[in-house]
């Protein structure tokens, strides 16, 4: 029988500041790797602050001058704050080691939980990270980001998904390194107030599946929502 992780799912109360949101990651991602845990979920929300990924280029940075927080995970600048829910999932990827793979489920994870409060979003060809379609047509707007780092076979960082919060702050600078296309919150794009502890009630447990599915050669980011739901 397929021995599959089962995470722990740590919800964590208030706003975690994002220095010390890295200094729990690092602390569970060396559990991980040493076998002491097989795995946590982190759902939170983080004071109001810009993080750099590794592809972050200099225009993308805020124009405003406020200060940005230069971090390993993959993608651009971004912005995290409260009312976008930020879930850290920590855990061993399977072999052989298909970082893609993980990208494309967590962006599942995210899909399926936009479905699950009414919100209908997709892929975009070429760019990473969950979107809606905006009325009408045009450009879509990017609802929820993916941004990794794996490290001796063990994931962190993961996903941000814009739940209630304030879009303004997107202003000052280029997110994702997009200029292109904008972003919004799953309450604006449902027309009702959509909260962050509704978002991570769904995310944590599907991204169990999501570790199942990937353990089992099943993944989720391949399998439709209504054989999902069979």
């Amino acid at each position: 029988m397929l021995d599959v992780p089962q995470l722990e799912i740590i919800r964590w109360p208030g706003l975690l500041d994002y220095e010390e949101g890295l200094a729990v990651q690092r602390s569970f991602h060396a559990d991980v790797v040493a076998g002491r845990s097989p795995g946590v979920v982190v759902p939170c929300e983080h004071p109001s602050v810009y993080t750099a990924g590794r592809r972050t280029e200099a225009a993308d940075l805020p124009t405003d001058g406020s200060p940005v927080v230069d971090v390993d995970r993959g993608g651009r600048i971004t912005w995290h704050g409260p009312g976008q829910l930020v879930a850290y999932p920590i855990v061993r990827l399977a072999d052989p080691l298909d970082v893609v793979a993980w990208v494309r489920d967590l962006e599942q994870v995210v899909l399926d939980a936009a479905a699950s409060v009414g919100v209908t979003a997709e892929r975009v060809d070429g760019r990473s990270g969950v979107w809606v379609r905006r009325p009408g047509g045009g450009p879509h707007d990017k609802v929820g980001a993916i941004g990794l780092h794996v490290a001796e076979h063990v994931s962190s960082h993961g996903i941000a998904v814009n739940c209630d919060n304030d879009l303004a702050p997107y202003g000052a600078i280029v997110p994702c390194g997009i200029a292109d296309a904008g972003v919004t919150t799953l309450s604006r794009a449902t027309g009702r107030h959509v909260t962050v502890d509704e978002v991570a009630a769904l995310v944590g447990p599907r991204i169990q599946q999501a570790v199942d599915g990937m353990h089992a050669g099943h993944r989720i980011s391949s399998t439709t929502r209504q054989e999902v739901a069979a």
